[in-house]
């Protein structure tokens, strides 16, 4: 039956992969590759990563550095920012174009703080709900005959041990994002 329990295991696994690719979209302040990861460039009629037409560096703590490779994609790169909810104006040089993330105001830290509460509690619901889910297809096991009443038991009980341990880790990634951005 372990494989029953390693099934909704992968489940948590993606719920919390999901908040970490959620929490690398957020700026804090500094410069971080990640805040390109949702946004596309329109390149030869196909929506495609910047990192896939780009070399995309972070030569200072506050600044990204996109150079593509094919210098007729600049224009492409330069509108999808600037389309993008980033909110940061891209400076284009003709080869490259570079991102200046500015000091995060008191306010706007607290505000993104917020967010990544929020973004961690809704990751908790999705793990409850996938504990629900299992849960109930263990009743429906053991209704149909197919565990045992104390197989049920042990899968309820590894089922629970499981999502503590998910709701822990996301409890964490949500406290170091927070430390991250209330750090100045």
């Amino acid at each position: 039956m372990g494989d029953f329990v390693s099934f909704y295991e992968d489940k948590m696994q993606k719920t919390l992969a999901n908040l970490s690719s959620e929490f690398g979209s957020i700026r804090a302040g500094r410069a971080n590759p990640h805040v390109l990861d949702k946004i596309r460039v329109d390149y030869y009629g196909a929506p495609t990563p910047i990192q896939q037409v780009a070399n995309v560096s972070v030569p200072e703590a506050r600044i990204i550095q996109i150079q593509p490779w094919d210098r007729s994609v600049l224009k492409a790169v330069e509108r999808a920012i600037l389309m993008s909810d980033l909110g940061i104006n891209p400076s284009n040089d003709g080869t490259m174009i570079r991102l200046v993330f500015p000091e995060l105001t008191e306010e706007r830290r607290r505000d993104l703080a917020k967010d990544v509460k929020k973004k961690g509690e809704a990751a908790k619901v999705a793990l409850r709900n996938i504990r629900r889910d299992a849960n109930e297809q263990i009743k429906k096991n053991q209704k149909a005959g197919e565990i045992t009443e104390d197989d049920q038991k042990k899968d309820e009980s590894d089922i629970q041990k499981l999502t503590e341990k998910f709701v822990e880790l996301v409890d964490k990634e949500v406290e170091a994002k927070t430390k991250e951005i209330m750090t100045v």
